[in-house]
């Protein structure tokens, strides 16, 4: 995991501070960090998945039942998390909060480029890493309990906030559970993409897409 937040979180981000922003501004500086971290996720989890011989199948086992699954989880989410437990959790770590604020700012000043980042690429990139590989392995190696926890606590650690922290944690392991039930990876892939989309739309709106 500390690989991935170097190759795929911190050699991004310094490149596009010490790199891209120097070369150009606005829109184009932000379209170069995506394609960067576009390409160093894929890169990232091409060569993992080629070096340990993970058996992951993104399509593998679609069924109509993995899909309303899925889309009922993404409902979940918003009505349970961006309706209650995020609301809450805002009020007692104001810090937190704060900084998050800050965040969906940054968003607002390229919502195009911050949509295909947030709703389409984290997801697919998320759930190849840590269901598709990281819960499939340990499940073979420990079981289906213990993978559960390790892999949700994996995921809750790619979110820093701690607001978003606590979130991912209820929102990894929901998902964990979906991927053990259904087997299937488009379906979590689902989930948290039309998750995203509909609490990305509901803040930043889609007027401004």
């Amino acid at each position: 995991m500390s690989a991935y937040l170097i190759i795929c979180g911190i050699i991004p981000a310094l490149l596009n501070e010490m790199l891209w922003k120097t070369i150009s501004n606005g829109s184009s500086a932000a379209w170069l960090h995506l394609f960067t971290l576009i390409a160093l996720n894929s890169i990232f989890i091409f060569v993992l998945i080629k070096k340990y011989q993970l058996n992951v199948g993104v399509f593998r086992r679609v069924s109509l039942n993995g899909v309303l699954l899925g889309c009922g989880s993404a409902i979940l989410f918003f009505l349970v998390l961006d309706n209650f437990l995020d609301p809450l959790l805002d009020r007692v770590f104001v810090a937190s909060a704060e900084e998050y604020r800050q965040t969906i700012a940054q968003l607002r000043r390229y919502p195009v480029i911050n949509f295909i980042r947030v709703c389409l690429m984290a997801p697919v990139v998320e759930e190849i890493l840590i269901r598709g590989c990281i819960l499939n392995s340990l499940q073979d190696k420990y079981g289906i309990a213990p993978a559960l926890l390790l892999s949700t606590f994996f995921f809750s650690v790619l979110h820093f906030n701690f607001v978003q922290t606590i979130s991912a944690l209820v929102c990894g392991l929901i998902l964990g559970l979906l991927y053990i039930k259904t087997g299937a990876l488009v379906s979590c892939i689902l989930a948290h993409s039309l998750y995203n989309i509909i609490s990305y739309l509901s803040v930043i709106g889609p007027v401004n897409l």
